[in-house]
């Protein structure tokens, strides 16, 4: 599901050509005994292979620090919009997502006829995809989807909504397969924090916030595998609400929809974890 790759780079014999240039230039300037930073004298196309060879050898502070140099010496033109991108890449990759995030919004903004604008919002919401996620889920990556759930959901319903746009304005975008994985790893995400959350309060008796809860998941997320969690919730609450026919209508729908779900056998479904149970780390319960 990773599609990072950067668009456009140059062809393969000028990036030989610029690699080459460059190492005489900065050579020459060793030689002739030349101070101060060459960031500021180098001429443009120099200055950005230097840029993009940093960044194609992962080192990403010293691509960011190119890049902003190319930017404000010069503030125009193909380079420069080029130059934009990678430089949100750079930050992206170097964990800054704040600065990658200005930076590819001030992109966005100033170029919405780039041929790459595509591309933009594909790492605007690989930014957001990947700001949720904490050092421990990096960590531990097979416990990453369990503790997404449990964490604050804005900048998921952000990335959603990059990779949502990016796929409706441009569905035959390169990227653009890659954004609908996300969109349904993340639907299921936010889906699940709606269940944990309705979970809850079935456990404390708020059986009417437990509805709510469920019935959102059911009416915005009713393809996801939640789907039929949210409709034994919403029948349990129904139930204790004293609304016996509606709790018998969503049954049907139930058994009819998923016939297997552990509700349909036991009635108390889901079980309130035992102390014990939420004390371990990592288990899926609070």
């Amino acid at each position: 599901m990773r599609v990072t790759k950067l668009p456009v780079a140059p062809t393969s014999a000028l990036k030989v050509l610029m690699v080459l240039v460059l190492a005489l230039t900065m050579s020459a300037c060793s030689w002739f005994g030349h101070k101060g930073d060459p960031l500021d004298t180098l001429p443009l196309p120099l200055l950005y292979a230097r840029a993009h060879n940093d960044l194609i050898h992962s080192d990403y502070s010293a691509a960011e620090k190119a890049y902003q140099r190319l930017i404000a010496r010069f503030p125009s033109g193909p380079f420069n919009e080029q130059a934009q991108l990678e430089l949100a890449y750079a930050q992206y990759k170097n964990n800054k997502p704040d600065d990658a995030y200005s930076t590819i919004n001030r992109f966005i903004k100033a170029n919405p006829l780039n041929p790459h604008v595509d591309y933009a919002y594909y790492l605007r919401g690989l930014i957001n995809f990947d700001r949720t996620a904490g050092v421990i889920e990096r960590v531990f990556s097979s416990k990453q989807e369990g503790a997404q759930t449990r964490r604050d959901q804005g900048y998921n319903l952000k990335a959603f909504d990059d990779f949502s746009e990016l796929s409706r304005r441009f569905p035959d975008s390169a990227y653009a397969a890659d954004a609908r994985q996300r969109m349904i790893y993340l639907r299921n995400v936010l889906a699940q924090f709606e269940i944990n959350v309705a979970k809850f309060y079935l456990r404390n008796k708020a059986f009417v916030a437990s509805a709510d809860r469920a019935q959102y998941v059911i009416e915005h997320y009713q393809e996801s595998p939640q789907a039929g969690d949210a409709l034994a919730i919403l029948c349990r609450s129904y139930l204790m609400l004293n609304q016996k026919d509606q709790a018998a209508q969503v049954r049907q729908v139930l058994a009819l929809n998923y016939p297997d779900h552990p509700y349909l056998k036991d009635p108390k479904w889901p079980h309130t974890p035992s102390t014990l149970r939420k004390m371990i780390p990592f288990s899926g319960h609070y």
